[in-house]
């Protein structure tokens, strides 16, 4: 077994939120178009740890899920050229950790998601998972 791995994935609130993820208690991530971020979920193993990022409204880090089934072509894609991972919900963060507050911690300074802002499915190495952890264990400042 391999070296697990650890993400950031990204999505619309409005469309599918961290409560939404937690009713279900599985979901399919699916809808991603984009090559680079459809490569990063063909590399996800199960028990690969992700963090569930509201992108365009709140613009946070709110939860750890877990990546409980490995790529499959995406149900949302008559084309299927697109995959989808399905994902688990682990827990809420005691506290959002904003866009903000991430692009201002040098600790953070190499994370891809914040040189690629349009990716909505990066990975995180194990220091800025765990960091990004540690500032939501943190009071705002």
């Amino acid at each position: 077994m391999g070296e697990r791995q650890y993400w950031l994935m990204k999505s619309e609130p409005d469309c599918f939120s961290w409560n939404d993820l937690v009713a279900k208690g599985k979901a399919e991530w699916d809808g991603v178009r984009n090559a680079q971020a459809s490569n990063n979920m063909k590399a996800m193993k199960s028990g690969d740890l992700a963090l569930f990022y509201h992108s365009q409204s709140g613009l946070e880090a709110v939860g750890i899920m877990e990546v409980v089934e490995e790529a499959k072509p995406d149900s949302t894609d008559d084309s299927g050229r697109w995959v989808a991972v399905h994902v688990a919900p682990k827990r809420k963060l005691p506290r959002g950790v904003t866009l903000k507050e991430m692009k201002t911690d040098p600790a953070l300074a190499e994370m891809k998601m914040l040189r690629q802002s349009r990716l909505s499915v990066a990975q995180l190495t194990k220091a800025e998972f765990e960091h990004i952890l540690a500032m939501a264990d943190s009071k705002a400042s």
